[in-house]
């Protein structure tokens, strides 16, 4: 899978099946190539408008699974939720 098809994707939590956001990048390890992390906006200043100034980065390993359409991970937001 490429990362524009990632891209495609909706990120959803189910731990409360909210919206997190789509896939903007990833980090991965450069010695085996593998993907550590998704990162993923975080939530808009006032009602999801005027950008962001956080950004989940969501570990491979949260993510449950991929289907056609959205990718399932299963996060508490607060923990995983970083200012940039």
């Amino acid at each position: 899978m490429r990362l524009c098809e990632l891209r495609e994707k909706e990120i959803i939590n189910s731990c409360d099946c909210k919206r997190l956001g789509c896939v903007v990048d990833l980090e991965f390890d450069c010695g085996s190539g593998k993907i550590e992390a998704l990162i993923v906006p975080g939530p808009g200043k006032i009602c999801g408008f005027l950008g962001t100034d956080s950004e989940y980065v969501i570990p491979f390993h949260c993510v449950k699974r991929i289907g056609p359409d959205i990718i399932l991970v299963e996060i508490r937001e607060e923990k995983f939720l970083k200012k940039i």
